[in-house]
């Protein structure tokens, strides 16, 4: 059973968290929004409170955010707001059912770009430099902008990640080539058609603003310059005025 929570009134958003974190990686935003909206924020499979599985792909993981949707009551079709692994779930989930529209917090959805930086780390995070190889990929991604209460929950889930998951997160990225995974981020993108909107605090890179709308027509994408790949939590008032107005829109 998926570990999940509410707080608030509305209607109802969906918080999906990334890898190695939790439902607490919402903990600055969701006060700031539950006067508006019924705020519903779970841990994955495999994370927080929630038990692991043997499928870790995005695909089993909107199953998680159905259960959750499910066992709510919502009623109507949520908001989904992910940040990192939790946008790619959050994509998947709208590719196939029915919701207001998603809200992207920093993940690239042209992962051969993302495989192309992974893969060199293949065999660190499969052998004993797991710890190091983590380390080196989150300090890329400006930890050190996070205020000092959020950067402490974001390096103490990084040092107690389990690597089974991470790797069966990952287990696509690292065995696949670039270009078949931007073949089946290009599938998955084109089968969105609700409001969409990318939050990017790192820059995902020439071109893919025109990339990404030309598969999602309805999707707008924003660069926060120099929140690194937390916007939601080192601007969580903007994050939340944000998506109040996106809500709305």
């Amino acid at each position: 059973m998926i570990a999940w929570e509410e707080s608030g009134a509305g209607e109802p958003v969906v918080f999906v968290h990334g890898i190695t974190e939790d439902r607490r990686a919402w903990d600055p935003v969701v006060p700031l929004l539950a006067d508006r909206f019924r705020c519903l924020r779970l841990d994955l499979r495999g994370h927080g409170e929630s038990p692991p599985a043997e499928d870790y792909s995005a695909l089993a993981m909107a199953s998680d955010i159905a259960e959750v949707v499910q066992a709510a009551g919502a009623g109507v079709p949520p908001l989904l707001v992910g940040h990192s692994l939790g946008a790619i779930v959050a994509t998947a989930y709208a590719s196939a059912a029915p919701v207001r529209g998603v809200v992207n917090v920093d993940q690239s959805l042209r992962l051969g770009d993302f495989a192309r930086g992974l893969q060199p780390l293949a065999p660190m995070l499969q052998g004993p430099g797991f710890p190091d190889a983590i380390s080196a990929i989150f300090a890329s991604l400006g930890v050190d902008r996070l205020p000092e209460r959020e950067r402490a929950y974001v390096d103490a889930q990084h040092v107690s990640a389990r690597r089974d998951v991470v790797l069966g997160v990952w287990d696509q990225v690292l065995t696949s080539t670039p270009e078949e995974l931007t073949t089946i981020a290009e599938a998955l993108a084109s089968s969105v058609t609700v409001p969409y909107l990318a939050i990017h605090g790192c820059d995902p890179g020439p071109g893919y603003q025109q990339w990404l709308t030309g598969l999602l027509p309805s999707a707008t994408v924003e660069l926060w310059v120099g929140d690194g790949h937390y916007p939601h939590l080192v601007e969580p008032e903007r994050f939340a005025a944000r998506v109040t107005a996106f809500a709305g829109a």
